[in-house]
């Protein structure tokens, strides 16, 4: 039977929506304007897909998905936390984000880095109460993971290496793949491999799937970058040639279109490679790798 990959999104998208619901819920203080902007760029659409890669991680070990959802709502806590400050004047100044204006559009800037900094916040206080459930230790390391992800190792140190490479004319494939790899896949491959240690996997699934992480964060992030240049604005919900007009260091600049476009399908089979001793609860993740690669939005 073939993998209805697009049942599975649908599915796992709408348990994530109402975890999150339910999740923000009790914080809310009637019009407060601050749990506003946290609402507002938190249920502003989304794809859902880290947390959908911490629910699939943790069922390619033999784990029921709803055993991570602190997890899983966690990882995209911080994600849309990034993207509140990404898109900051001071740093992408877009005003434009899934077809909406930008959460410092809306509620200026103060408000939208308070927004970011509250999401940061919960993220951590939902994966540390998973102890209520989960083996403590357990829990304890996959706090480390997406720690780790998210600070100057992973993702914001990523931010930092991305601001600091613009404009440059003599980037090498090298160094925009480290960016890459902290700005984009660190988060990506945390999500997948958070889930997976709170669902009990052993040290060599963690390692495989840690592999399988950084080539579909890399497949994700190249297509990313190519979707930037010749994707429809439509269906990305912002302009597209952001990358382009800020001199931004991606695949497309340092190796052209074609042949950026061939890496991401080959890291894209080295992740599903790297998945040939998981059975039938890993078919998600390998549909997911094909995904990323084929993906117009």
């Amino acid at each position: 039977m073939t993998f209805d990959l697009s049942q599975y999104l649908s599915a796992r998208r709408a348990v994530v929506e109402q975890a999150l619901q339910g999740f923000l819920d009790p914080v809310v203080t009637g019009t407060d304007r601050l749990h506003e902007a946290v609402r507002y760029s938190l249920f502003c659409g989304g794809k859902r897909l880290r947390p959908i890669l911490a629910m699939a991680g943790a069922e390619s070990v033999g784990a029921r998905s709803e055993d991570v959802l602190r997890l899983a709502c966690a990882v995209e806590c911080i994600h849309t936390f990034s993207l509140i400050h990404d898109d900051l004047p001071a740093i992408d100044d877009d005003t434009m984000r899934r077809g909406s204006p930008t959460n410092h559009v809306v509620y200026g800037e103060a408000m939208a880095i308070l927004a970011g900094d509250a999401l940061l916040a919960l993220a951590f206080e939902l994966i540390a109460d998973s102890r209520d459930a989960l083996p403590p230790d357990r829990v304890l390391e996959a706090l480390a993971i997406v720690a780790r992800a998210s600070g100057t190792q992973g993702m914001v140190g990523g931010q930092v290496a991305d601001i600091e490479n613009e404009g440059r004319d003599d980037l090498d494939e090298p160094t925009v793949a480290s960016i890459h790899a902290r700005k984009t896949g660190a988060l990506l491959t945390a999500s997948l491999i958070g889930g997976a240690c709170l669902g009990g996997a052993s040290p060599a699934q963690m390692q495989a799937l840690r592999q399988f992480g950084n080539e579909v964060g890399l497949a994700f992030q190249i297509i990313d970058d190519i979707l930037d240049l010749e994707g429809d604005a439509n269906k990305l919900g912002k302009p597209v040639g952001s990358d382009l007009k800020q001199d931004k260091a991606t695949y497309p600049k340092v190796l052209g279109i074609d042949q950026s476009r061939t890496l991401a399908q080959e890291a894209a089979a080295r992740a599903i490679a790297h998945l040939a001793d998981f059975g039938p609860n890993a078919e998600p993740l390998r549909a997911l790798a094909l995904y990323f690669v084929e993906r117009d939005s």
